[in-house]
């Protein structure tokens, strides 16, 4: 989808569909009332007669209204017109968008980025409305035998206040970075949507390589017989029960000067979990393709920040397999040895993802990296916990933690900090090994957290626990693209420290 400013009076603009809030109270917005008088009082008549709420996100579609140029004009409810809420804000960007998507429109023009956001200012409403229309206009249809024409929405402009030469180049900045952004989530949707079967462990790496030929990217694939050599037994013995081959995805995006030590972000690779023999119910489990959406959203960030030509250095390390039952698959007290010699005894095999991600922190200290932030759909524990509203967030260290914590805040990609006491790591005694893969049934995102940190002593490190945020269950079931937005909106804030 294509986003540019608008230059048309709300008048003459012979968009497909203008739109335009209504809010409570008196007085229409000033865009609003300018559409009530070219039209002769239209607006306010629906409004007199309760054909449109002001709450947020009700809508009423308006068809060849008098007096002016577009055939449609939606009627937003933004309800009070000075208390507006950046999470009611996106909520009315919503509406507005699934509103127009059903209507076939191919172009529209979107006055609810003038509205006033509590602690917000005009970018942010543009980067909030680039993110939210380009989510709203996604379907992933591309496995359908019978493919419906639709006529999709491919242009949007949107409005601002602050008209000036300056103001309008910094709006059209940020429109290019997050139409960036944009493409990067719709990267990670596809990929996450994607089924086992089609998106295997080695068919995520030639993604990456086609990503990295797109893109200029340097890339690096290691096979199991690399990973074996530098001793990586931890996340070998999770693909061992599989047919699939296990692959070590490294790609490199270069933006910043050689001197500028790299952000690593490790995403969690499991392209199908089954649990391995500690089988999974049977209900959901087709879910658990979305299992590589650490992955997908490592690819995605990375695809926006090459996008977008941001001045920063960026590795990304996936370790893809796929965890099945077999006779060769881990078994519950097996014992392996990962790449930084410390020995894990498995009591559960579905914590596997903490046995992948645990060799790929020892293989992200070899870039010598500024940070390093692994992604993963990890533990159920954190869905129980936060929902799925919010991503849970751990890390070892608090100025790191505090920088992701303001990054979801200012892309509405939101994480909540769990803490990662000392006393969790008793949960985490083998009595023959160095460290078992679960710490029981209690605080499950915590003691995962706390397997991970063992991995990360010598980097600044934190942990995003998605299994939450990544995808949306049930029949509707979808990628969201989640953390790509927190994720690159936390490379564009360290560009400042460089």
């Amino acid at each position: 989808m294509k986003f540019s400013l608008s230059t048309k009076s709300v008048t003459e603009d012979n968009t497909h569909c203008l739109m335009v809030p209504v809010v409570s109270g008196k007085r229409l917005p000033a865009v609003t009332a300018a559409l009530d008088r070219a039209s002769g009082g239209s607006i306010s008549a629906a409004i007199k007669a309760g054909d449109i709420s002001t709450s947020h996100g009700k809508t009423l579609l308006l068809r060849s209204l008098p007096g002016i140029a577009s055939e449609r004009v939606l009627l937003v409810g933004c309800g009070k017109p000075d208390n507006l809420e950046p999470s009611q804000f996106v909520t009315i960007l919503q509406a507005a968008g699934q509103a127009v998507k059903s209507l076939g429109c191919t172009n529209a023009t979107c006055w609810l980025t003038t509205l006033k956001v509590t602690k917000r200012d005009q970018q942010w409403n543009l980067a909030m409305a680039v993110q939210t229309f380009s989510r709203s206009a996604y379907s992933f249809n591309e496995l359908k035998s019978t493919k419906k024409p639709v006529a999709r929405l491919k242009r949007i402009a949107l409005c601002i206040d602050n008209a000036t030469p300056a103001a309008k180049k910094i709006a059209r900045r940020t429109l290019g970075i997050h139409t960036a952004i944009a493409a990067g989530v719709e990267l990670a949707r596809n990929l996450g949507n994607r089924p086992g079967n089609v998106c295997t462990p080695v068919y995520l790496a030639a993604q990456a390589k086609t990503l990295a030929k797109e893109l200029d990217l340097k890339i690096d694939i290691l096979n199991e017989q690399r990973m074996d050599e530098l001793g990586m037994g931890s996340l070998l013995s999770v693909g061992r029960g599989s047919r699939e081959e296990s692959r070590l995805i490294v790609l490199e995006y270069s933006g910043a000067k050689t001197s500028v030590r790299p952000t690593v972000l490790v995403g969690k690779g499991v392209t199908f979990d089954a649990g391995g023999i500690s089988l999974k119910p049977a209900s959901g489990m087709e879910e658990m393709k979305y299992d590589m959406c650490g992955a997908a959203s490592v690819l995605g960030t990375i695809k926006a920040a090459a996008i977008a030509k941001l001045p920063v250095n960026v590795v990304g390390i996936i370790p893809a397999v796929e965890n099945m039952p077999d006779g060769l698959a881990n078994k519950p007290g097996d014992v392996v040895t990962s790449m930084s010699g410390k020995t894990i005894e498995i009591i559960n095999t579905d914590a596997e993802g903490r046995l992948i991600l645990a060799d790929a922190l020892t293989y992200a200290e070899r870039y010598n990296p500024a940070v390093v932030i692994d992604i993963a759909t990890l533990t159920g524990a954190a869905l129980v916990a936060l929902g799925h509203h919010v991503s849970g967030l751990l890390g070892n260290d608090q100025q790191l933690v505090d920088a992701l914590l303001t990054a979801g805040l200012e892309s509405h990609d939101r994480v909540w900090q769990l803490p990662m006491l000392d006393e969790y790591q008793q949960q985490l005694k083998s009595n023959i090994a160095d460290i078992s893969n679960v710490g029981g049934r209690t605080a499950g995102t915590v003691t995962a957290a706390c397997f991970l940190s063992r991995f990360a002593e010598k980097q600044r490190w934190a942990h995003l626990d998605i299994a939450g945020t990544a995808w949306v269950s049930g029949k509707n079931k979808d990628a969201t693209g989640r953390p790509v937005p927190l994720l690159t909106q936390f490379l564009i804030n360290s560009i400042t420290k460089h």
